[in-house]
């Protein structure tokens, strides 16, 4: 077996590619400078520039554009088709205003600079174009992805993926009144725009009525590696296609994405593609780090160097400038602007076809592309910058007490809607409870109901004692996230022995490791109120009371000897005795015991669970 292969990428290689990252994030994390800075620093290290482990950065390029194309995929299903519908004013009004802004900007800089207003119209188009990958990387280590501000930058990212295919064509177009000869087998403007088009048409019809249909054959296959091998299908053909259409493979990734985010796969289609994506995103980072050309960059440092510092604040500016226009506050301008204030990927085809068409010479096209790789580079330093002088604003806590010396019975972690009601019974009894909440507005809504809640953090441990938990008889953990309820549940369990514990569980896996952990009584925020409001709809169909209270007991039994076996089996264990509402064939009628006869038509009843978890 051949060990490494020409052009691409030999097995020592890709040991010294996958070495260099596994250190350089996590050293640059616990620094605090984030992994992207860490991927682009362990790129220039082994790169052909510093210790010429990778001579061809293009063989990992190549291949780690997938990353990117696998992101927008997992981006795309959290964003529901409605949600994405919303956005479109921000997408098209917005994104235009950035792109016209920033470009013009940075135009003006590169026509002072001397350039001629061709190259520097490029040159600024190029650079407006900000990095999707860099950007919704920093948003999501963050957890700002999913938060409106979060989704404005993503509608924007979304704008300038559409941009390159027009932006390309402009290119042909100054080339043209350049001088400059186009290449003959050039197709005109409308067939490119037309053959698009039906790109994004055929990724939407196959979105829409094919995929959801063929992985529910393959999921009755039961072959886990088919699903996973189709998942990856489903993300590369739709980049796939999009490329054949002239436009970015990430949206066509985002936009399959958006049409499986309602499908009942979405979580098996984001747990099998999450992996590959962690891996090729930390490779495409790595090589922009390799394909800094440093001779180059040294030969011209000056001038590379006063070239990134000028477009990044030009820029910066621009953004700002345009998120205030449209509505944004000062924090999340200020924010906006040091994400956006760098280049991107696209820039670098957009260079190279600048360079083939003759707009730029080989020298400004090498400037230019080490100026957008440092940008990438220097962007998270000015995000951290950013976050340590524009720290998000403390919250008021006027009127609110903090938890200290309580003495309760009981004490409530977390006091919402669930709390609330699980209170009553106990203050009905005289029971002295002790509750916090982290949530200030809760608690001042809390007291016009006459209810004294202190705020304190449930997962802290000094919150803990000053709450009275070495004191109290029971502890209930009533807050609505999981992994939270978790590290409190531990904190608990290794420090206040004496307490009971007594849990709100999110779902069955919650409920799964709640029992592991040994807590005393857990129970699904929804579970009884969903078997109520079952019995008052039996109730409105004329089911006697006598008949309700077995149905429901029958199906809180069957709902426990499920979970017995998930316990022991999985999540995945016990689905004979969860009912569906799918016809299954029967086999035909055997002479068996009546009891067999039931445990058998309900081991054929098996359905593919979806939301029921």
């Amino acid at each position: 077996m051949a060990v490494e292969t020409d052009g691409g990428l030999g097995l020592a290689q890709a040991v010294a590619v996958l070495a260099a990252g596994v250190v350089a994030a996590p050293i640059f994390i616990r620094l605090g400078l984030g992994s992207v800075l860490g991927y682009l620093a362990a790129g220039l290290i082994i790169g052909p520039f510093g210790l010429r482990v990778i001579g061809e950065p293009e063989a990992v390029l190549h291949a780690a554009e997938l990353g990117v194309v696998m992101f927008l995929f997992l981006i795309g299903l959290e964003m529901r088709p409605a949600k994405l519908w919303a956005l479109r004013r921000d997408i098209f009004r917005m994104g235009a205003a950035h792109v016209a802004v920033c470009a013009s900007l940075l135009a003006g800089v590169g026509i002072l600079y001397g350039l001629g207003w061709q190259a520097a119209l490029i040159a600024a188009l190029g650079f407006s174009l900000s990095s999707t990958a860099v950007i919704m990387k920093m948003m999501d280590d963050a957890g700002q992805t999913a938060t409106p501000a979060g989704g404005r930058a993503t509608a924007i990212l979304l704008f300038e993926d559409l941009s390159i295919v027009p932006l390309l064509a402009l290119v042909a177009v100054l080339a043209s009144l350049n001088g400059a000869s186009v290449a003959e087998n050039a197709p005109p403007a409308w067939q490119s725009a037309l053959i698009a088009a039906a790109a994004i048409a055929g990724v939407f019809a196959a979105g829409r009525w094919v995929l959801n249909p063929i992985f529910m054959l393959l999921a009755r296959s039961g072959a886990r590696e088919v699903m996973t091998a189709a998942a990856l299908l489903v993300v590369l053909g739709a980049a796939f296609l999009m490329q054949l259409g002239g436009l970015s493979m990430a949206m066509g990734a985002f936009l399959a994405g958006v049409l499986l985010s309602e499908s009942s796969f979405r979580h098996q289609l984001e747990a099998d593609v999450e992996p590959f994506r962690g891996i090729l995103l930390g490779l495409f980072f790595m090589s922009v780090g390799m394909s800094l050309d440093i001779p180059a960059a040294l030969a011209n440092w000056q001038i590379i160097a006063l070239g990134a510092l000028v477009f990044m604040a030009v820029q910066g500016f621009g953004v700002f400038l345009v998120a205030r226009l449209f509505g944004a506050d000062w924090r999340e301008s200020v924010q906006r602007a040091a994400l956006f204030a760098q280049g991107g990927e696209f820039a670098f085809v957009l260079y190279a076809a600048a360079l083939a068409a003759g707009i730029f010479d080989p020298r400004l096209a090498s400037i230019l592309t080490a100026i957008v790789i440092v940008s990438m580079a220097m962007v998270p330093l000015v995000v951290i910058a950013q976050r340590r002088l524009t720290p998000a604003p403390t919250e008021s806590r006027d009127g609110v007490e903090e938890a200290a010396d309580l003495e309760g019975r009981v004490l409530f972690i977390g006091f919402g809607r669930f709390a609330q009601m699980a209170s009553q019974p106990l203050l009905a009894r005289g029971i002295d409870v002790s509750l916090i909440e982290n949530d200030v507005d809760m608690i001042r809504a809390a007291a016009k109901f006459g209810f004294k809640v202190y705020y304190g953090d449930g997962s802290r441990l000094d919150v803990l004692h000053a709450s009275g938990a070495s004191r109290a008889e029971a502890i209930l953990v009533c807050i609505d996230k999981p992994e939270v309820a978790d590290k409190i549940v531990d904190l608990v369990k290794a420090e206040f022995p004496q307490a009971k514990l007594f849990v709100r569980a999110f779902d069955r896996g919650h409920v799964l490791r709640l029992v592991k952990a040994g807590v005393d009584y857990q129970i699904r925020e929804t579970m009884e109120s969903a078997l109520a409001f079952s019995g008052a709809v039996l109730r409105g169909l004329g089911v006697d009371d006598i008949e309700i209270a077995e149905t429901i007991e029958e199906v809180r039994d069957r709902d426990a000897q499920r979970l017995e076996a998930q316990i022991a089996g999985g999540l995945e264990a016990g689905r004979s005795l969860l009912r569906g509402n799918m016809t299954t064939p029967q086999p035909a009628p055997l002479i068996v015991p009546s009891r067999e006869a039931k445990a058998l038509n309900e081991e054929a009843a098996e359905v593919i669970e979806g939301g029921a978890r």
